[in-house]
């Protein structure tokens, strides 16, 4: 499914007082229950775009799957919303980190707040990838241009796969974190090196968030929202530069600034 399923809602638009009946295009909320070797696994809500990317990309994010190689099958009934997938991991294995804290000796660092599954797929990133002030701000330009589905509904989160000279693939999705998801799986399926690899972003820089870039492996992620404190706990940890509030030519570099190349004058 290429093509995202917006929808035409009748609104009663205001601009000041005055008032005015319009079609205004909504973006498609779509629950997708996700059947692993035959047993119900999850369900999420996202957007009908890109399926395979997000769900190869969920699997590997949950640490079910470390490669594209490890999937036996994989389809989609979009009719009633499931996705049918076999990977050669057994289930009893898959079910029995999932979803736990895990608790680690880490002197009260931020990598205790880590579930089981995290603590086993997020890594500490040591990317040699570096980036100009200027590259930043074209690099968020890029991704707005291209985030027509956002234009016209509003409703969704972008997220491109980007070299400092260019941002070369986005994804979209009702939620930040399935567009992620996105990035992650269609790097899989494509067997794309995360070397030189950033990642631009338009949601909030959660801790998941966070967490979700070092489980693909790049080194820096550049966002016109705020980050949370968590995040940049986490971010430090794991040697991720974070960089909010992109916006026009102004940003703010929390984390590794080393990465940024006019901040290593300064440092």
């Amino acid at each position: 499914m290429g093509n995202t399923k917006d929808y035409a809602w009748e609104v009663v638009q205001f601009h000041g007082t005055e008032s005015a009946v319009k079609d205004d295009e909504i973006a498609s909320e779509w629950p997708l229950t996700v059947m692993l070797n035959g047993d119900e696994f999850a369900t999420m809500v996202c957007s009908p775009t890109d399926l395979d990317d997000l769900l190869i990309g969920f699997l590997a994010a949950e640490g079910i799957i470390r490669s594209y190689d490890e999937v036996i099958s994989i389809s989609v009934d979009e009719y009633k919303g499931f996705a049918y997938i076999t990977v050669r991991n057994e289930l009893e294995t898959i079910h029995q980190d999932h979803s736990k804290r895990f608790i680690g000796s880490c002197c009260g660092k931020s990598r205790q707040f880590y579930l089981k599954n995290d603590a086993k797929t997020a890594k500490t990133v040591y990317s040699s990838i570096s980036i100009s002030v200027e590259q930043c701000y074209v690099l968020m330009e890029e991704l707005q241009c291209q985030s027509v589905q956002f234009m016209r509904t509003g409703g969704v989160h972008n997220a491109a796969l980007a070299e400092p000279d260019g941002v070369f693939t986005v994804r979209t999705d009702i939620g930040r974190h399935n567009a992620l998801d996105k990035i992650y799986g269609h790097m899989l399926r494509n067997r794309i090196p995360v070397k030189n690899k950033l990642i631009v972003f338009s949601g909030r820089l959660s801790s998941e968030v966070v967490l979700k870039i070092a489980k693909i492996g790049a080194g820096i992620i550049l966002s016109k929202s705020a980050p949370t404190d968590l995040a940049l706990r986490l971010a430090n940890d794991l040697r991720i530069t974070v960089i909010g509030f992109a916006r026009g030519s102004k940003m703010n570099v929390y984390t590794h600034p080393h990465r940024i190349v006019e901040a290593q004058k300064n440092n």
